[in-house]
């Protein structure tokens, strides 16, 4: 049995006090019974990592970052290594977030050069994929997304492979006002699931945990999970108000 696993992507959003009122705020909301129930996980910004990290401890809130550089030091001014993740007391990390994709252009190759860097420096990496608008119109989201996904976790064997939480973020439902309906994230899910199968076995993919990413509310998140292969949410806006990301992860 997959347990669900919710987390919340604050990106460049909160101050250093906002951010520790949040954490507070998320942490009020998580009793015992919760607890076995559901992972939580927040993704602050780098420069609040530390105090959202200390503002966690002993809370059942875990924390990553939203994003590494897959060196492990060096002359790369302005990027963070999975050592310094892990110093700070990250246990995530999101690699390849549409955002870093479609915006700051990512590459696929990149992205996996990431994703195994987290894992060879003891980070559990969330790593996300999803299709544009056009691609979904076009009827190529299977073909995007498994790209995506062989790319992602291309060279890493199934013991490495099993530290990987997959987000599939549908790009077009993501702040658009438009959202992908249970039924069509379900289908894409059970594609994911399909395709770690032949590409792991079966062990792996029933075990590994797919989140869903695009656009997750209060008002959506019961029915989203209710969806045999959605495992959780990455979840964007609606994680940065402690009531509002309480409400998601109770729906489970």
């Amino acid at each position: 049995m997959r347990k669900p696993f919710v987390a919340g992507n604050w990106k460049m959003n909160m101050d250093g006090e906002s951010s520790i009122a949040l954490v507070k705020g998320i942490a009020a909301e998580l009793d015992g019974d919760i607890r076995e129930r559901v992972d939580v996980a927040v993704c602050p910004p780098f420069v609040y990592l530390a105090e959202v990290v200390s503002a966690a401890r002993s809370t059942g809130i875990a924390v990553g970052a939203q994003d590494l550089y897959f060196e492990k030091n060096g002359a790369f001014t302005g990027e963070i290594s999975t050592a310094m993740l892990k110093d700070v007391g990250c246990n995530y990390v999101l690699c390849g977030h549409s955002e870093r994709r479609h915006v700051i252009g990512e590459t696929d190759e990149l992205i996996n050069k990431k994703v195994t860097a987290a894992i060879s420096g003891g980070l559990l990496p969330i790593l996300c994929v999803g299709e544009l608008l056009e691609q979904r119109d076009a009827g190529k989201t299977e073909e995007v997304v498994e790209k995506q996904i062989r790319a992602g976790l291309a060279g890493l064997n199934e013991a490495r492979a099993m530290a990987v939480t997959i987000a599939y973020e549908p790009v077009w439902a993501i702040g658009t006002g438009r959202n992908a309906t249970p039924q069509q994230a379900q289908e894409v899910h059970a594609m994911i699931r399909g395709l770690l199968a032949e590409m792991y076995g079966q062990k792996l993919a029933e075990q590994t945990r797919i989140q869903y990413g695009g656009s997750a509310k209060p008002d959506n998140a019961g029915e989203l999970l209710r969806q045999p292969d959605i495992d959780g949410l990455l979840v964007g806006g609606a994680s940065l108000k402690a009531d509002s990301f309480a409400a998601i992860f109770r729906s489970v």
